[in-house]
C-alpha cells in the first residue's frame, strides 16, 4: 500500500515522493516531539537546578564544595545502576508506560529534595532522583529511532539537546528569583521552594505520556494505515528492532557487550559528557568567580551562555545533517570546546571576554552531543541497539560521577578549577580524536544515507 499524508501519496516521481515523505515526517515530528522536548527539558532542569540551589544551600546546610560536588556525582550513581535495565524494560514494555513510570518517580524525588537537613539526607535522595530518572535520556533515543532514520536523526536529537540549554535558560531566569524571593516564605529556604516548583511539573507530565504517546507507529492511530506501513517498512529497511523482538533480552545485553563499537562509542561520549556536565553543574559557580556575587545576577548571566548554545547546536547539527557529515563536524566541536575551556584557566580581566568564552565552550560542547546520538543507532547490530545505547549511555554517563567530584575536590584543594578544566579540555580532544580515527568513515556515512 502506498503510503499517504494529507491525501498526498508517495508518488513514483522522486520530487513529488520527497514531499510526500517529509509531510509525513512533519506530522510525526508535530505529535511527539514538543511533548517529549517539554518532558526532557523539565528533567533537565531537575537535574542540574542543584548547581543554583548551591549559591545558597551550601551556606545554610554547611557544605563544602567537595561535599557539594559529591552529592551531584551520586546522582549518577543510580543512574548508571539502573539505565540498562531501564532501557530494556522499554524495548519490552513499551514507551507509554516507562516515561510515564520515570517522569512521576523522579517528580517526587526532585520535590522531596526540599526535605534535606543534612549530608546524609542529601546524598540518598540524589542517588534515588538518578534512579528514577535512569533510561529516560537513552529511552528518548531509542524511541526517536522507531519513528525517524538515521539521515533525518542528528537535526531531531538536536531539539532535545537544545532542550539542555533551555533547562539552562529556564533555571538562570526562573530559579535565582524563587530563591530570592520565596525564601522565608512558610519559614522555607529558597532553595526548598526551588526544589518544590520546579519538581512537580514532572508528576504531572508523567501522567500525561499515558495518553500522549504511542509506543511506536504501528500503535499511532493518529496516522493513517498507509502512514504507520510506511514508517514500519522504514524502519525495517534500517535493520532496526521495534520493542517486539528480543531487544530486551539478555542475549541481545551479552551480544552488545562483545561489540567493539559499543565500547568505542562508550568512551567517546564519556570524555563528551566530562565537558558537558561541567557546564551544567559549574556554570553559575564560574559566572560567580567571574565577579557576579547578586544570586539573581548570577541566574541571569547565566541565560546567555545557554541561549546561544541552544540556537548555535541546532544550527551545526542541521548543517551535519544536510551535508551527511559528522567526523569534521564532531572533531571541530570537541576541539573548538576544548580550547575555550583552556582558555577560561588565563582568567581573562574582562567579564564579557569570560562569559564569551563560556558561551563559545557552550555552544561547541552541545552541538557535538546529538552529532554523537546520530551515529550508534545506525552502526550497532539491529538486535543490540536497546541494550547498546543504554550501556553507551550509562558508561559515558559515570562522567556525572567523576566530573562534578573532581572539580569540587579540585576546587575546595586549589581555591579555582584550573586543573580539572586541563583535564576536561583533554578528555575533549581525545572524543574528538577517536572519532575522527578509529569510526570508519564510510560506515557512518552509510548509517546515516
Amino acid at each position: 500500500m502506498t503510503p499517504s499524508s494529507g491525501g498526498a501519496t508517495l508518488s513514483t516521481t522522486p520530487s513529488l515522493a520527497s514531499q510526500a515523505e517529509d509531510a509525513i515526517y512533519r506530522k510525526v515530528w508535530l505529535r511527539i516531539i514538543p511533548f517529549l522536548f517539554i518532558c526532557y527539558v523539565v528533567s533537565f532542569l531537575d537535574r542540574i537546578n542543584i548547581g543554583f540551589a548551591q549559591l545558597q544551600m551550601k551556606q545554610d546546610l554547611g557544605f563544602s564544595d567537595a561535599m557539594y560536588g559529591l552529592g551531584a556525582a551520586i546522582f549518577y550513581v543510580g543512574y548508571v545502576l539502573f539505565e540498562v535495565p531501564s532501557n530494556m524494560a522499554l524495548a519490552r514494555f513499551g514507551a507509554r508506560r516507562t516515561f510515564s513510570r520515570i517522569m512521576v518517580l523522579w517528580g517526587l524525588a526532585s520535590v522531596g529534595m526540599m526535605a534535606v537537613t543534612d549530608a546524609a539526607h542529601f546524598y540518598t535522595l540524589r542517588f534515588l532522583l538518578g534512579v528514577f530518572e535512569a533510561g529516560f535520556f537513552p529511552g528518548i533515543v531509542l524511541y526517536l529511532s522507531y519513528w525517524f532514520p538515521a539521515r533525518r536523526r542528528a537535526a531531531v536529537m538536536a531539539i532535545f539537546f537544545a532542550g539542555v540549554a533551555v533547562a539552562g535558560v529556564l533555571g538562570g531566569l526562573v530559579s535565582g528569583w524563587i530563591m530570592r524571593d520565596m525564601a522565608g516564605v512558610m519559614g522555607l529556604y529558597g532553595w526548598q521552594w526551588m526544589f518544590a516548583i520546579e519538581g512537580a511539573p514532572a508528576v504531572v507530565l508523567g501522567l500525561l505520556a499515558i495518553f500522549l504517546l504511542a509506543d511506536g507507529p504501528a500503535q499511532a492511530k493518529w496516522l493513517s494505515p498507509e502512514e504507520r506501513s510506511f514508517l514500519q517498512a522504514r524502519h525495517q529497511q534500517e535493520a532496526l528492532r521495534t520493542h517486539h523482538v528480543s531487544g530486551h533480552s539478555l542475549a541481545a545485553l551479552r551480544q552488545a557487550l562483545s561489540h567493539r563499537t559499543t565500547y568505542l562509542f562508550a568512551f567517546i561520549y564519556f570524555a563528551l559528557t566530562c565537558g558537558s556536565l561541567t557546564l551544567n553543574f559549574w556554570m553559575p559557580l564560574m559566572i560567580r568567580d567571574f565577579g557576579i556575587k547578586d544570586v539573581v545576577e548570577v541566574s541571569l548571566y547565566s541565560v546567555i551562555p545557554n541561549a546561544i548554545g541552544a540556537v548555535g547546536l541546532i544550527l551545526i547539527a542541521r548543517r551535519s545533517d544536510r551535508r551527511n557529515e559528522r567526523h569534521g563536524h564532531f572533531a571541530v566541536c570537541t576541539t573548538g570546546g576544548a580550547l575555550a575551556l583552556a582558555a577560561l584557566t588565563l582568567h581573562p580581566s574582562s567579564f564579557a571576554v569570560s562569559l564569551g568564552l563560556l558561551s563559545v565552550a557552550a555552544v561547541l560542547i552541545f552541538a557535538a552531543l546529538p552529532i554523537f546520538w546520530s551515529l550508534p543507532p545506525g552502526l550497532l547490530p539491529a538486535q543490540t541497539i536497546a541494550p547498546g545505547i543504554a550501556f553507551i549511555s550509562s558508561v559515558g554517563i559515570t562522567s556525572g560521577i567523576v566530573s562534578p567530584w573532581l572539580i569540587g575536590l579540585v576546587k575546595t584543594r586549589t581555591g579555582n578549577m584550573d586543573i580539572a578544566l586541563y583535564i576536561l579540555a583533554g578528555l575533549l580532544l581525545l572524543s574528538g580524536l577517536a572519532m575522527w580515527s578509529l569510526i570508519p568513515r564510510k560506515a557512518a556515512t552509510a548509517a546515516t544515507a
